[in-house]
């Protein structure tokens, strides 16, 4: 009996153990659903969703850029594209196949659409191509039973539709590559684009936007099951440029008859860049979807350069348009005055070195008007010795000259103007009096830009204000800016612009083939030469005498800088004409027929020619900027209240 008592008592404590050890499993067991369910509820539910609910950023829509006038110049048109999600198609070679069959594929979309599929999940959609027109997607949805696992997508191209009118103004956008990876999330999303040059690359952060969001449910492996949510973006601002499009159309036509040229027109008091050209240019249109190799090659390999900016990255001497900086220096140090009298022979010796005048057989006695007028070199020469290289340096960066602008465009050179300082420090040797010489008709190491030459230009005949140029205008408030003066006398600026009125108006002025005979709208200004290459002594034996008679290549540069109208100075153009030969023959008819368009622009007042008969090539001027284009009258807080 008591063996069974003991037994018993054993058992009782050893199922109160056990009953105890659950119970406590159970008490701990709660406690952890208690603190999973109750006290962690908010942080498990939240990775929960995470797993089921995925984020997607939707990219905005890029900011539109419109001409002074408000017209487009950079859009977003609907693009429709074909897409192919990999795991609907039993065989995606032969659907790609039967899709070829409708819309022409080259081999770049091949092997694009190859190397999506290697590195993408089954279930994610791959572009086949874009930029789809409406009988392509007509077909392609006609067809839909024929071509499993394909379906159209709408998204947003951006489109140019001036294309190479305002392909070195705005540039392009095109895919963002792993250099240009900063973090931010919107950078990463496919085929999103941002801008690669020009406008759309210096205003990038303006025209961007950000992002909206768009929240899906996703299965365990990731494919979409419904969108929950959608939050859009905010689209990029809209930027208003100072281009005048129909400007800008006339000047790209008139130098697109040139094997390759620059040009700009700028506002002399306000810096309002109308019109900027250069060409060849080419279409931004083929790197908005991304261009193919092909086009990519033929546009590297073009001998005329058209991917070049040569209105603000080519840098060219700037021959004898320079000779007003030169006359500028000598007049401000008082090595002269308007009356003082050099005597052109037709050559200048120094030491046992001859430098010619472009006139073999001279000018005779020449004063200060006279020689711009006539661009007599000996003249020039002689301010040479009298000021020296430094004087002259300092006058051409008060116009602007050997610095950047702060245009807003990506990649603007700054030229160069040479000192003796500069000369020691980067070539180690010092400065010889006959590179002085060479330096003050703009030969040697001068070099300009054409957007430099043309501010220099607006900088004389505004009073001497120092007139930066600018392409954007951000707000109203902007209209107005205010620039300091340079430091040059009054006097000293009307004598040298009194002599560029004779070149273009007077009896023996360089370009007086090139004048405006229309009242009202008279031009002045200056040409110039740049030397490439000498006419060696071989080619003159070989009957090899003029420029026409060399190679393209071998030519010199024709430039011409100038303003109009004379009476009331406006607008200020720079020309360059790469191996054009000369300044008067070629650059000067580019910039008399693209101020005789700007002025046109600016208001569509009646003409009266001032002489009966045209002058040069004037009848054809007026053929060429009569294009049917909108005539504006330009508002007062544009214009700073200067008429034209």
């Amino acid at each position: 009996m008591d063996r069974d008592n003991d037994r018993y008592r054993l058992l009782t404590r050893r199922t109160a153990l056990i009953g105890a050890a659950q119970l406590g499993l159970f008490a701990t067991l709660g406690a952890r659903l208690y603190y999973l369910q109750v006290t962690e509820k908010d942080r498990y539910t939240t990775l929960s969703e995470e797993n089921r609910v995925n984020m997607r950023l939707l990219p905005p829509s890029r900011g539109l850029i419109l001409d002074r006038f408000g017209v487009p110049l950079a859009v977003n048109n609907q693009n429709f594209r074909v897409v192919m999600v990999a795991e609907q198609t039993d065989d995606v070679e032969d659907t790609v196949a039967q899709l070829a069959a409708i819309v022409p594929l080259d081999e770049d979309d091949w092997d694009r659409v190859q190397r999506d599929v290697a590195r993408r999940r089954p279930f994610v959609p791959i572009m086949i191509r874009d930029k789809l027109t409406w009988e392509q997607v007509s077909t392609i949805e006609v067809n839909a039973p024929e071509l499993p696992g394909l379906s159209i997508d709408v998204g947003d191209a951006r489109h140019y539709p001036f294309n190479k009118a305002t392909a070195h103004v705005l540039g392009y956008v095109g895919a963002v590559s792993e250099q240009e990876l900063t973090g931010d999330p919107l950078l990463a999303l496919p085929d999103f684009r941002i801008g690669k040059n020009g406008i759309e690359r210096y205003y990038e952060s303006v025209l961007r936007g950000q992002a909206g969001t768009s929240h899906v449910e996703v299965n365990a492996v990731g494919r979409v099951i419904r969108e929950i949510d959608r939050s859009d973006g905010i689209p990029g601002e809209e930027l208003h440029i100072t281009i005048d499009i129909g400007l800008q159309t006339i000047v790209q036509d008139l130098l697109s008859r040139e094997n390759s040229a620059a040009a700009v027109v700028m506002d002399i008091h306000n810096g309002d860049v109308y019109s900027l050209v250069s060409s060849p240019a080419y279409d931004p249109n083929l790197f908005a979807g991304g261009i193919s190799s092909h086009d990519w090659r033929r546009l590297l390999t073009d001998p005329y350069n058209p991917l070049t900016n040569k209105a603000v990255t080519g840098q060219y001497a700037p021959g004898s348009t320079f000779k007003m900086i030169t006359a500028l220096a000598a007049l401000e140090a008082g090595a002269i005055t308007t009356e003082t009298s050099v005597w052109c022979p037709g050559h200048m010796q120094l030491g046992n070195h001859r430098f010619h005048c472009w006139r073999h057989y001279g000018h005779g006695w020449m004063e200060l008007g006279d020689a711009i007028e006539q661009s007599c070199d000996v003249y020039f020469y002689d301010l040479a010795l009298r000021v020296g290289v430094d004087r002259i340096a300092a006058m051409a960066n008060r116009f602007g000259l050997g610095q950047t602008l702060g245009l807003d465009l990506p990649s603007e050179s700054e030229g160069l103007i040479p000192t003796q300082a500069w000369k020691q420090a980067v070539i180690g040797e010092i400065w010889h009096k006959g590179e002085s010489l060479v330096a003050a008709i703009g030969q040697g190491f001068v070099l300009a830009t054409p957007m430099q030459l043309a501010v220099m230009t607006a900088r004389m005949v505004n009073g001497g204000k120092a007139v930066t140029p600018r392409l954007s205008v951000l707000s109203p408030d902007d209209q107005h800016p205010e620039f300091p003066d340079i430091g040059v006398s009054q006097a000293s600026l009307e004598a040298v612009v009194k002599g560029m009125v004779a070149v273009t108006n007077g009896t023996r002025g360089t370009a007086r083939a090139s004048q405006i005979p229309l009242e009202g709208m008279e031009m002045g200004g200056k040409t110039g030469t740049s030397q490439v290459k000498r006419i060696t002594m071989a080619e003159r034996a070989a009957g090899i005498v003029k420029q026409e008679d060399r190679p393209w290549r071998d030519r010199h540069h024709a430039l011409f800088v100038g303003f109009a109208p004379v009476e009331a100075p406006r607008y200020a153009c720079a020309v360059v004409v790469e191996h054009g030969g000369s300044g008067s023959s070629s650059a000067a008819p580019l910039a008399r027929d693209i101020l005789i368009a700007a002025q046109r622009r600016q208001s569509a007042r009646p003409m009266r020619w001032i002489e009966p008969k045209p002058v040069g090539d004037v009848a054809s001027v007026v053929d060429v900027v009569d294009t049917g284009l909108p005539l504006h009258e330009d508002s007062p807080r544009r214009t700073g209240g200067v008429g034209g």
